[in-house]
């Protein structure tokens, strides 16, 4: 495993905590007995911990999408079938200037 697998596998695990952390938005089991959670779709404001608590989801979502990518790309292996032509290399270095290129135009 290479340096980027192991920042994605933590990366993973904070999402699941950050996950298991939020607050729902029912009242919880009883809630849904005797049809006190109807209002599920009401607009809610999250403050304090809990509004900290979905950006850092958000953007530890972020980041594992990145990283999804770019151990793709680093890796070599995509969804598609492999063609056989064994130019993977050349492939590589061609996206990985592409992403060079779109993180420094945005920045």
């Amino acid at each position: 495993m290479l340096w980027y697998d192991w920042i994605f596998w933590v990366i993973c695990v904070i999402i699941i905590i950050l996950s298991l952390l939020q607050g729902g938005k029912s009242e919880g089991a009883s809630g849904a007995i005797t049809g006190g959670g109807l209002n599920v779709f009401v607009k809610t404001k999250e403050r304090g911990s809990e509004l900290i608590v979905s950006y850092l989801t958000l953007a530890f979502g972020i980041v594992f999408l990145f990283l999804a990518l770019l151990s793709s790309v680093l890796t070599g292996t995509s969804g598609g079938t492999d063609t056989g032509t064994g130019d993977s290399g050349e492939t590589t270095t061609q996206a990985l200037s592409a992403i060079v290129n779109f993180v420094s135009t945005i920045l």
